[in-house]
């Protein structure tokens, strides 16, 4: 099989030729610079600046030779700005606090402290303060909450969040429908159009990273809350947002057509460790009704499928995820409560796609030895890709500091998986 073509076996439930692979076709499959630096010096390959594809996390552009080493499938169609609403540009360098020399669009704004701190500024804009901070020693940026406080008895949620969800204009609809066309026609991997939009409540979104002057409810505490306490306000604000994506979904399909065969619709996080951020009834209320008719539209309209990603202990949710239409989940956090791998598979492996969970990224790769990191990737294997409905990455980004002797275990792991 061509990746593309294994890829469309696996998320139409059928067993391929091997598992599919993704490194980095999505903002949370993907590895941190410093470590995709490290890494490209132990493979021997050219020692170069690593590109940015994702300035929040600071996720490093995985190329040929990177996606060729891992046996990767999958490739990302990714919007023209970054999540501080920078658009793409020209290269500058910006060291990373550990060293790592990387490139990133030069419309960014960075300050550096004297505390070895880092901060960066709304859309390169410095007539504001900003909006991400990365601490000192860090490998990725922080929110910075900006907004006023709120008046409870006063609330408008309409214009609060007027400038959150804009539609997508000609001139990235044109970006989207050449690059669309150029990974199709020149490459065999399949694609993920990385759209978004849709991430509703996503905390990496509440607080404004891209905007000049946020205001409403921001601060990811006042949002939990206001889930209960000002139901009506949450409601207004997905409405609004809901329509955008409707529309931005009509856009996108006439600038890429069929030639992508994913659709990345929501990163919203609604698990912690131990279970869901609020009880099923909230969900039900105030979520399910809006992703359901998102989903519903790209499964009437194209022939996509949907990605989610959300995080955590959710299983009490999953229900739902397949009742609103979802068909792929990542990242498949089975390091959390009640996320058992084989019951997973045996209740959920024919209508959802597991997209993910191939390694504990919290402790095994970065903290366990080679060959723990080998049985485990082994046994999730064995477990996940049974009929199909899997694709294989770790359980989010790899990040800083995970010794490069388990990322090459990972995937020589997976080699040997499917050689056998």
């Amino acid at each position: 099989m061509t990746p593309r073509e294994r890829i469309i076996c696996a998320i139409e439930h059928k067993q391929p030729d091997r598992v599919p692979v993704d490194l980095g076709a999505t903002g949370q499959t993907g590895m941190n610079a410093s470590t995709l630096y490290r890494l490209r010096a132990a493979l021997g390959l050219e020692s170069k600046p690593v590109e940015i594809s994702e300035t929040f996390q600071m996720l490093g552009k995985i190329d040929p030779e990177l996606m060729a080493f891992a046996g990767s499938d999958v490739i990302g169609l990714n919007n023209p700005s970054n999540m501080f609403g920078v658009p793409d540009g020209k290269l500058k360098a910006f060291p990373m606090p550990d060293g790592t020399p990387t490139l990133v669009s030069e419309g960014n704004a960075f300050d550096f402290a004297e505390d070895g701190s880092i901060y960066i500024y709304p859309q390169g804009n410095r007539s504001v303060g900003p909006s991400g901070h990365m601490p000192a020693g860090g490998y990725f940026f922080d929110n910075i909450n900006r907004s006023p406080d709120f008046d409870e008895d006063n609330l408008t949620p309409a214009e609060d969040f007027r400038d959150d969800f804009p539609i997508l204009d000609d001139s990235t609809a044109r970006y989207l429908e050449e690059k669309s066309k150029r990974l199709y026609e020149e490459t065999d991997y399949a694609i993920i159009g990385n759209l978004g939009g849709a991430g509703l409540g996503d905390s990496a979104l509440v607080a404004g990273p891209q905007l000049l002057a946020p205001k409403g409810i921001r601060r990811f505490e006042d949002w939990l809350m206001a889930h209960l306490l000002y139901p009506e306000y949450i409601e207004e604000v997905f409405e609004m947002q809901t329509t955008a994506m409707l529309k931005n979904l009509e856009i996108y399909r006439e600038a890429v057509g069929d030639r992508i065969q994913i659709v990345w619709i929501s990163g919203t996080d609604f698990g912690t460790q131990n279970g869901e951020f609020f009880p099923r009834e909230v969900f039900c209320q105030l979520y399910k009704p809006f992703y359901k008719r998102i989903n519903d539209w790209v499964h009437q309209n194209t022939s996509w499928k949907t990605f989610y990603h959300c995080c955590g202990s959710i299983v009490n949710y999953l229900d739902d995820f397949v009742e609103m239409g979802v068909d792929i989940l990542n990242p498949v956090q089975l390091s959390a409560k009640g996320m058992d791998a084989r019951m997973l598979k045996e209740k959920y492996g024919k209508k959802l796609v597991f997209w993910g969970g191939g390694v504990d990224t919290q402790k095994t790769l970065p903290f366990g030895t080679p060959e723990e990191v080998r049985q485990q990737v082994l046994e999730r294997l064995e477990i996940l890709s049974q009929g199909g409905g899997y694709v294989f990455a770790p359980i989010h980004n790899i990040v800083a500091k995970t010794p490069v002797e388990n990322i090459l275990a990972m995937y020589q792991a997976v080699r040997d998986y499917n050689q056998k």
